[in-house]
């Protein structure tokens, strides 16, 4: 099962060389204040990926959230998804990132499929991960809320197109299929929502 996590985290690319006049995507270094700052809610917007496997899932979520808590020790967040898969609202609530102070990465870990990623420097309110597996690489948006400003749109889309990616291998997720967080009331009946 695809986890919007797996979206978040688990999406490597062919790496491409950056065009010369691309400017450099620059992770940021976790201090006390980063963790903190990834805490609560996340709508994922868009991400690239050349990697088939994860182009073959993307092409199936038409939605995802997720939300991150603190985990049972500083090196750990818990995480809650909600996705829509083609017409299906899936939450899980099982997942686990990893924190790697070391080297400021984030790694996840599903079906024994270890994802990495850097958190790229952006607004307050855009998560930008860089993912990375292996000899692959990966580029998602997620935001604090389902509307991302036409500029960081056009940035992100940018930073995409200096790793190389086409419009093939983009995709975006829609708001009008938007399945609920754990607790979260919608119209929708519950029923439609699987545990994973």
């Amino acid at each position: 099962m695809l986890a919007s996590l797996a979206l978040l985290v688990g999406l490597p690319l062919a790496l491409a060389a950056e065009h010369p006049s691309c400017a450099p995507l620059v992770p940021v270094t976790f201090d006390n204040t980063t963790i903190p700052g990834l805490l609560g809610k996340w709508v994922y917007i868009t991400g690239g990926s050349t990697y088939p496997p994860h182009v073959e899932e993307m092409k199936v979520v038409k939605y995802a959230a997720f939300s991150f808590f603190p985990g049972s020790h500083e090196d750990e967040l818990n995480v809650t998804e909600s996705m829509r898969v083609n017409e299906t609202c899936v939450v899980r609530n099982t997942s686990k990132i990893q924190i790697f102070w070391h080297n400021s990465t984030l790694m996840h870990v599903d079906d024994q499929v270890v994802s990495t990623a850097e958190l790229i420097q952006s607004d307050k309110d855009l998560l930008i991960l860089k993912h990375f597996n292996a000899n692959y690489l990966g580029l998602s948006l997620s935001a604090r809320t389902p509307n991302v400003s036409k500029e960081h749109l056009e940035e992100f889309n940018a930073h995409l197109r200096c790793l190389g990616f086409t419009e093939e291998e983009v995709f975006f997720t829609s708001e009008k299929d938007a399945c609920p967080l754990p607790g979260e009331k919608t119209g929708e009946d519950d029923e439609e929502q699987q545990l994973g």
